[in-house]
């Protein structure tokens, strides 16, 4: 199997592919073009395929938008040429896509987990950013892929691609997550409760970008994922006569800015890192109008779970004293939960081996901190309860933006790197038959 040879004839599908995805993003749970798009290359590759319902637990997703944005995207995905009977299946939020591929041969079970959804950012559409120049910025007004999850969904459909033409020469199952909702932290325990992971012996994901490297560098594991919890705030209070009647009131706008200020006040722990970020502050319908309606959305992190626990508790404090101060009520909701996770140490070894398959991969670095949260833990530490071994790797590219910034981007080349380094391990484990 000629990996370098294979990626050169795919390279311009890869970048079609990317594209197609950045210029049409759907944040999470609303990725129903996205899904349908996946769906019909991996069915059309002849893998096993799953969505909707069969692929992620109801139940389990977090943060699921409310019905009118749902509906809204439905009908956008409708008119922009999802058949109807698909989105039937993936109606009210569920969407993802996971595609099995069973050689029949003993083997080890290998899981590769790509994410797909967007970010509720307006993309810069200055001259210089490439996305713009070359007419594939978004066309969703105030959503982008600014995490290059548009890239990662291309690397997986190249992982696919590839699966699908070597079937015959490999061993084993290979289970491909297409998983919705990463951003927030929302998705990806959807699929692990779906039971995608239980039988797992390998697991592998990555990322594009984090740091400001060359394309050709990939990192073997990843370090420092912060454990998170991301929350929305409601605060009712009473509206009132800001002129006649000012004294009825309760102001509920008051008591979320005082909150706002007083959350980011909470002290750093000294046993590691912690973070604490308000996103978003909505009040009031008028200036004379005492605000009886605010909602805040924050975020939570911390270098382990208990330093999350932490910073979580002090919010929750924090946030109903501030209630109290100004009299009004508050409801908090957890919409999203990430946790800590730790990469095997093996896989430093097996890539540098697996390296050696492609050129594509320059430079193995043994481990990359990520110094934020992946959804991604869930998966990585289900498979390790299991008995499984996983590792999350970073590939790398220079970077003109950082992460979530209007201007992000990235050197198309790390598609192929990103696509290597996935299909050398793949190949490295296979023939190794790394089973539990």
């Amino acid at each position: 199997m000629n990996i370098d040879a294979f990626l050169e004839e795919l390279n311009p599908e890869l970048i079609n592919w990317r594209r197609a995805f950045h210029q049409y993003p759907e944040t999470g749970w609303t990725e129903y073009m996205t899904t349908y798009r996946i769906y019909k290359q991996l069915q059309a590759l002849g893998l096993t395929v799953y969505t909707g319902t069969d692929a992620v637990e109801t139940s389990a997703r977090m943060g699921v938008p409310s019905d009118q944005e749902l509906y809204a995207a439905e009908k956008r995905a409708s008119e922009a040429g999802v058949p109807e009977k698909f989105l039937n299946k993936v109606a009210g939020g569920h969407t993802g896509v996971v595609a099995v591929l069973k050689t029949g041969k003993p083997g080890p079970h290998i899981a590769c987990r790509f994410d797909i959804d967007a970010l509720p950012i307006e993309e810069s559409d200055t001259y210089d950013h490439v996305p713009a120049e070359k007419e594939f910025a978004s066309s969703l007004p105030g959503s982008m892929h600014a995490c290059a999850h548009d890239g990662h969904t291309a690397i997986g459909l190249g992982v696919a691609t590839w699966l699908a033409k070597y079937r015959d020469e490999l061993t084993g199952t290979y289970t491909l997550l297409f998983q919705p909702a990463e951003e927030g932290s929302r998705g990806a325990k959807a699929m692990v409760e779906m039971g995608w992971l239980d039988d797992v012996d390998v697991f592998l994901g990555g990322h594009i970008g984090i740091e400001d490297l060359t394309v050709g560098q990939v990192a073997a594991t990843t370090e420092q994922f912060l454990a998170t919890t991301k929350f929305d705030v409601h605060f009712k209070g009473t509206a009132a006569h800001a002129g006649k009647r000012p004294e009825q009131g309760k102001n509920a706008l008051l008591a979320a800015a005082a909150c706002a200020q007083h959350l980011h006040a909470i002290a750093p722990h000294s046993q590691g890192a912690t973070r604490l970020n308000i996103g978003t502050l909505n009040a009031g319908t008028g200036r004379n109008i005492v605000p009886d309606q605010a909602t805040l959305t924050g975020e939570t992190r911390g270098e382990t779970n208990a330093l999350n626990d932490y910073v979580f508790q002090e919010a929750e404090r924090i946030i109903h004293g501030s209630a109290s101060l100004y009299d009004v009520e508050a409801e908090m909701k957890v919409v999203g939960k990430g946790t800590s996770a730790v990469c095997d140490q093996a896989f430093i070894r097996l890539l540098e081996q697996a390296a050696t398959r492609s050129t594509a991969i320059t430079e193995v670095l043994p481990v990359l901190s990520l110094g934020a949260s992946e959804d991604v833990t869930h998966m990585m530490n289900r498979v390790q309860a299991r008995g499984g071994t996983a590792t999350y790797m970073i590939f790398g590219t220079p970077l003109p933006a950082g992460h979530h910034h209007p201007r992000f981007d990235y050197d198309e080349g790390v598609l192929k790197t990103g696509a290597a380094a996935f299909i050398s391990l793949i190949l490295e484990c296979n023939q190794r038959g790394q089973q539990r």
